[in-house]
């Protein structure tokens, strides 16, 4: 009993220890993201370890030799078809996501100043082309644009042409135009919330200085949307180098992009070190673009101000 008596005051303090510590919010916290961390962790983090692990091996006819070498990125860097394809997709997702922007920026704009009631109404309406498959849309602009497609009859009918144009589709440009549609919602939306966010009296205080709507669009409106505009713009940037679905039927052999590429090596070239070393450079050299995206338009906000 005395022993016990004598023993327990130690345990119970250093319960009284350890008990502020778990019931800590920031151990709260990590207990109840804990599943979740570790489910995105093997489901994100684990299969690009794997691809980044691949990329260092070289493949030996049906098997793959696990002796660590640069080889892979030597000819992923170097091979001119490889360079090329990859400096075709950077230049194609660039100016799908400022095309992309650009269009989206007014649409966004109208809908949250001037819908009025009806926003959730037009919003739900822009919405609409995207209950179908995303593969039909892209087969609908391979119509559009064909050698008879409606644009070369419209075309043809207003007298603008004599015999359809072969320059509208199976090149970089149809890619451009299929991609722009494809991503445009997803550009609207980001850039919507942003704007919906702008405070209405510091756009009516900007009027009351003196500022027109132009200026003040742009020292007002437009920086405080910029957060917006970062996420649409990376939002269809990033996806889009990886697309190979839409270059495969719209874009021809002058419209192939790196995805295509990869794909190739990971299935009927079976190599699949080529293939993950070609995903990891695209990889980052599309996170650096990214990272260098954010601070253009960070820096341009700045300059606004």
């Amino acid at each position: 009993m005395t022993a016990a008596a004598e023993g327990s005051p130690p345990l119970t303090m250093a319960g009284a220890r350890r008990s502020p510590l778990l019931q800590s919010e920031a151990a709260q916290g990590f207990a109840l993201i804990s599943p979740t961390f570790l489910y995105a962790l093997i489901l994100l983090v684990l299969p690009i370890l794997v691809v980044i692990a691949h990329s260092f091996w070289t493949q030996d006819y049906l098997t793959i030799d696990h002796t660590l070498t640069l080889e892979n990125y030597r000819i992923a860097l170097t091979e001119p078809i490889y360079r090329d394809l990859l400096w075709r997709s950077l230049y194609i997702s660039l100016t799908v996501s400022l095309l992309t922007v650009a269009l989206a920026y007014p649409i966004a704009y109208f809908i949250s100043f001037h819908g009025g009631r009806h926003k959730s109404l037009w919003l739900f309406l822009i919405t609409i082309p995207f209950w179908t498959s995303y593969l039909l849309r892209v087969m609908s602009w391979k119509v559009i644009l064909g050698y008879n497609g409606v644009l070369n009859s419209g075309l043809m009918g207003l007298g603008i042409i004599d015999e359809p144009s072969t320059a509208l589709l199976y090149n970089s440009s149809a890619v451009i135009i299929t991609l722009t549609h494809a991503w445009a919602t997803f550009a609207i939306l980001p850039i919507f919330v942003s704007l919906e966010k702008v405070d209405r009296t510091l756009v009516e205080a900007a009027t009351d200085l003196g500022d027109g709507p132009l200026r003040s669009f742009l020292r007002v409106t437009l920086p405080l949307s910029a957060p917006g505009v970062i996420s649409a713009a990376l939002i269809v940037m990033i996806p889009t180098v990886g697309d190979y679905v839409t270059p495969k039927l719209v874009g021809g052999k002058d419209g192939v992009m790196i995805a295509n590429a990869i794909q190739a090596q990971f299935g009927k070239a079976s190599n699949w070190p080529l293939g993950a070393a070609l995903s990891v450079t695209t990889m980052v050299i599309v996170s650096l673009m990214a990272g260098a995206t954010v601070l253009v338009i960070r820096a341009l906000q700045r300059l606004a101000r």
